[in-house]
């Protein structure tokens, strides 16, 4: 006589992870697309703009503004030595597209502050119309070839501070990771405006309120071909 087949049944439980890993997955990819291009809305931050620089290539400033920017800020300085190849030509090119614009200097805990002041101030012009430098601090020094103290850190990034408010003759911005936040505390050590940055969700991680938001750090829109880091301010 030929057996019977039996059909084994799967448990509930494996259906109801599998709906649950699908879902996860369908809103997972929901998520990164609509992250591409999402900005806050104006309604809630009205004064809105674009960080860039030589990575995004040839950015159309028109475009950011067509998009809702009021302003840009533009890399212009890095540590000691290195220029941002397009500073000079989308600072004229954020002009002529009716932008405010500022420059930005990504700050190099591994090299002294006289050496990065001479840097930026050799690239980035005394203009009384620009907005306010900023200065980008995303590295610790915990990669450097030669260590570093953090109190050294934090001398040098004091003298640097001053060094180009007074040669801008405004003070500055400090655009701060949460990585070097949590190692060197310049929030509650220094007394200005913070430019923070968190994905979708404003960030709280200083501690105290901030002036600037990149709210999306990879924004695809028809101003370049490359993301722009998508940045409000404060209202």
């Amino acid at each position: 006589m030929a057996r019977k087949r039996t059909t084994r049944r799967r448990p509930l439980w494996l259906y109801a992870l599998a709906a649950l890993l699908l879902a996860a997955l369908t809103g997972a990819a929901w998520y990164w697309w609509d992250m591409r291009g999402w900005a806050p809305s104006e309604a809630t931050y009205p004064d809105q703009g674009v960080a860039v620089g030589e990575a995004q290539g040839l950015v159309g400033f028109e475009t950011v503004r067509a998009l809702g920017g009021k302003f840009a800020y533009l890399d212009a300085s890095i540590g000691s030595r290195r220029k941002d190849a397009r500073f000079t030509r989308n600072l004229a090119a954020a002009k002529r597209a009716g932008l405010r614009a500022g420059a930005v200097h990504h700050f190099d805990p591994c090299v002294g502050a006289d050496g990065q002041s001479a840097n930026f101030v050799t690239v980035v012009p005394r203009d009384a119309d620009m907005l306010p430098p900023v200065i980008a601090l995303d590295q610790t020094a915990e990669n450097c070839p030669e260590k570093v103290s953090d109190a050294a850190v934090e001398s040098e990034l004091l003298t640097f501070v001053n060094q180009i408010e007074l040669h801008e003759g405004k003070r500055v911005i400090l655009k701060l990771s949460p990585a070097f936040e949590q190692r060197y505390a310049v929030a509650e050590m220094m007394e200005r405006d913070l430019w923070l940055v968190r994905d979708r969700f404003p960030p709280r991680y200083a501690g105290r309120p901030w002036l600037l938001w990149s709210a999306n750090s990879a924004r695809y829109t028809e101003a370049s071909e490359e993301p722009v880091e998508w940045v409000v301010v404060q209202p």
